[in-house]
């Protein structure tokens, strides 16, 4: 079985090194917090690495999941980066949702080394990653994509080569601004419905298998309607994930003016005290109207 090493282990990361774990390959990991990664180490075994360099040496594939451009950049490169402790032939995944211009930069920085690199931003959400059940949108080249597709199956429902390295990373701002669009649209439904003195549950039930349908209907419906906010994917980190996609946006001249009224809103939950909430608490600014 190949040897992993994971760095990062957050609400995504904790569960899907465990996965690789259970699955048989052993698995190093590290943590800026290195009481989370003995934590890790206690439920599932493994190892664990000082650095992120020690937790990469001997490793067939490396992932990252952790924040943004600046944090993988600092797991990465100098002495103490999972660069300088892997080997020719060894395969880098990332699995942070960042910049189309980061996944170029570790593509090349990898190939000096002879090191395949995957950009493979994940969605799913943390109920997804801790069913193995994440959907993973993957950049770089066939070959890499061969050796790491087996590997993360463990952990994924499905994988998909989209195409060179940074297309990972722009299949994920769609995927975004997909979510930002239907969040809104699904918040603005089930007010609306309230409003009207529908029976929600049985209205639910009537849309449910129709042209509306989708992963959020089906898995957020409920607890929007209760204000149930504290768990999933929190609007701090979809507002990360807006600012990169509309840096891309810019680049390629493209107006996204929902996904910016979106924004807007998720920048009022901020002000209100929602930035560690659930995302589906768009519909609190309705309900407070």
């Amino acid at each position: 079985m190949p040897t992993c090493a994971f760095i990062g282990l957050g609400v995504m990361g904790y569960p899907m090194a465990g996965y690789l774990q259970n699955a048989g390959n052993q698995t190093t990991v590290y943590n800026r917090t290195i009481s989370k990664a003995e934590k890790w180490v206690e439920a599932y075994g493994g190892s664990l690495g000082a650095t992120p360099c020690e937790a990469a040496q001997d490793a067939d594939v490396v992932m990252l999941c952790v924040g943004n451009d600046d944090d993988v950049r600092s797991v990465v490169y100098g002495e103490s980066g999972v660069l300088e402790g892997m080997s020719s032939g060894s395969v880098l995944v990332d699995h942070t949702t960042a910049s189309a211009f980061l996944a170029k930069e570790l593509e090349g920085a990898c190939a000096e080394k002879g090191v395949g690199f995957v950009d493979a931003p994940i969605s799913g959400g943390q109920a997804g990653a801790e069913s193995g059940q994440l959907s993973v949108m993957c950049g770089g080249s066939q070959e890499a994509f061969a050796k790491i597709e087996p590997i993360i199956d463990v952990y994924s429902k499905i994988s998909i080569l989209v195409g060179p390295s940074g297309h990972g990373q722009l299949t994920k701002m769609v995927n975004q601004v997909c979510i930002g669009g239907l969040l809104q649209g699904l918040s603005e439904a089930l007010e609306f419905a309230k409003r009207s003195n529908l029976d929600t549950e049985k209205v639910l039930e009537a849309i449910s298998q129709g042209a509306s349908a989708s992963w959020y209907l089906s898995n957020r419906s409920e607890t929007m309607l209760a204000g149930e906010f504290d768990h999933g994917f929190a609007v701090d980190w979809m507002r990360k994930d807006f600012g990169i996609v509309f840096e891309e946006a810019e680049r390629i001249g493209f107006n996204l003016p929902v996904t910016v009224m979106v924004d807007g809103f998720f920048a009022e939950l901020q002000e209100k005290g929602h930035s560690r909430s659930d995302v589906s608490s768009l519909i609190e600014l309705l309900t407070e109207k």
